[in-house]
Parts: structure tokens; C-alpha cells; sequence
């Protein structure tokens, strides 16, 4: 069971990040982000209403507030990473936020295993050749790269703050539904700034009609995402939390794929062998 929820989470998460980037081609990021999340509401407020959720509420939702707060931010920074592309190499790069929790782990006093430090090595070499340091043909954006990084490291925190918010599986509706909240007051907030500046939410040209069009795309974006927290929980407590942690990690392969299928996407050698050594890294980094 447990390894059949994890790679449900893989498959989930990766054609979540896939969609998410594709929208985002179309859509500016932060009206992905907040749409997305408003479906993800809706369908959260009605699970924790028909299992009585709510009556878990106490002082460790903060942590979920917290999330909410992060999520947001590494949301429009993986999705403006994904429309400036390739995602062949910045879905593995965003994986790489699991040297978050193993850095809580190491403050708290938890010693890493070689496997660990290995994975940290083959990350940081995986995220250098994905940056493309050939002498022909152009690398891949630095300012993806960037953001990329920027997003990895919010959704590490994410990851160790959610954790922190629930240890029931009822309880992690709540939390999940506290986070999406947050994560919708804050995307609305500063969407709503954006507007106030002239900036449109949606691409010149175009009327609500287009994001009605969209709206089913943009709803399985939130959906898939939340119920890839879903899967995870449910693999993490009916098994080893390794063997869950490392058969979720391969999401980005997920992406990497999807690209391939529907996109065309090429990479050049150097390209690939970073994006695969990133995920390797993840991978020793989460057994370790």
C-alpha cells in the first residue's frame, strides 16, 4: 500500500507541476496560482465539513497558517520557472527542497548518513550542469535556474511546516484546508495589488471567457496537488516514511515525461545529465 500511494503522489504531484506550467504559458503565474487554490478550497471546506474536521482546531493550525504564507510565493516562482522552461530541467531542480526538513533535522540534533551527504553533493553538481555550461547553443535561463531554487527551498518549508499541523488524517484536512485558505487570501491579495498597478489578471486581449475555458485545467492543477499531500500522508503512515519519501520524489520525472509527450522537449546532454543528477540527489537525500 505504501508504495502504491507513494508513486500515486509521484504521478500526481508531477502532472500537477506540468499542468500548472503549461497554464502559466497562457496565464500570468499569480492568477494560476490563486484559481487553482479556490478549487482546491471548495472541495477541502466540504471533506472537513463531512468528517467533522473542524473539531481538531488548536494552537498547531499556526504552523499550517505559516505554510500558506510560504506556499504561495514558491507556487509563482516554480510556475514562472516552468513558462520560461525547459521543465525537463526545472521540475528535477525544484525537487531539491528537501534539504529543508534535513536542515531542521540537523538543528535539531539528527546526524545525516553518507547517503545524505552524498545526495547533497550530487544536487548542488546536478543544479551547476542543468544551468547548460556548453559552449554551443544557449543555456537555460538564469533567471529560471533562480527561481527554480527560490521555489525548492519554499516548498521545503511547506513540507516541514504541514507536518507540524496535524497527526490525524482528519486533522490534515483541517491543516490543508487552513493552508489553502491562507494561500488564497495572499495569492487574492496580491493579485488584487497587481490590478490596482495596471497590471492586468488576465493577458490583453482576452475576457473572462478565456478563463472560463481554462477553469477545468486550472481546478485538476489545485486538485491534483492537493490530494498528492493526500496520497503522501496515507504512504508515510502505512509504511517506511523512506521508502514513501523516495518513490514520491520521482514526481519530476513525471513532468519530465509529460513534456517530452506533449511538448517535444529536447535537452541537450549536459542539460540532461544535470536535471538527472538533481534527481538522484533528491533521492539519496530522502533514503539517506
Amino acid at each position: 500500500m505504501t508504495a502504491l500511494f507513494a508513486l500515486a503522489t509521484a504521478l500526481l504531484w508531477g502532472l500537477a507541476d506540468f499542468g500548472g506550467g503549461l497554464l502559466t504559458r497562457r496565464l500570468p503565474a499569480l492568477t494560476v496560482v490563486v484559481v487553482s487554490q479556490i478549487a482546491a478550497v471548495l472541495v477541502l471546506g466540504s471533506v472537513v465539513l463531512a468528517t467533522g474536521a473542524w473539531h481538531e482546531a488548536g494552537p498547531q493550525l499556526w504552523f499550517a497558517v505559516a505554510a500558506g504564507l510560504v506556499g504561495p510565493a514558491a507556487m509563482l516562482s516554480f510556475y514562472k520557472a516552468l513558462a520560461l522552461g525547459p521543465m525537463g530541467v526545472v521540475s528535477p531542480l525544484g525537487s531539491v527542497g528537501v534539504v529543508v526538513p534535513v536542515g531542521i533535522g540537523l538543528a535539531l540534533g539528527e546526524r545525516p548518513g553518507p547517503g545524505q551527504f552524498a545526495g547533497i553533493a550530487v544536487a548542488v553538481v546536478g543544479i551547476v550542469l542543468a544551468g547548460g555550461p556548453e559552449l554551443r547553443g544557449a543555456p537555460v535561463q538564469r533567471q529560471a535556474v533562480l527561481l527554480t531554487l527560490a521555489a525548492a527551498f519554499g516548498f521545503g518549508a511547506v513540507m516541514a511546516l504541514i507536518s507540524q499541523a496535524s497527526t490525524t488524517v482528519t486533522g490534515l484536512f483541517l491543516a490543508l484546508l487552513v493552508q489553502r485558505v491562507t494561500n488564497v487570501a495572499v495569492g487574492g491579495a496580491a493579485l488584487w495589488a497587481r490590478t490596482r498597478r495596471g497590471v492586468p489578471a488576465l493577458p490583453q486581449g482576452t475576457g473572462p471567457r478565456v478563463l472560463w475555458g481554462l477553469l477545468p485545467a486550472l481546478a485538476f492543477v489545485g486538485l491534483a496537488d492537493v490530494a498528492a499531500n493526500g496520497t503522501y500522508s496515507i504512504a508515510a503512515q502505512n509504511g517506511p516514511v523512506t521508502v514513501a519519501a523516495v518513490l514520491s520524489s520521482l514526481y519530476p520525472v513525471i513532468t519530465a515525461l509529460a513534456a517530452f509527450a506533449v511538448l517535444k522537449e529536447r535537452l541537450r546532454s549536459v542539460q540532461a545529465a544535470g536535471a538527472g543528477l538533481a534527481l538522484a540527489g533528491t533521492v539519496l537525500l530522502a533514503a539517506g
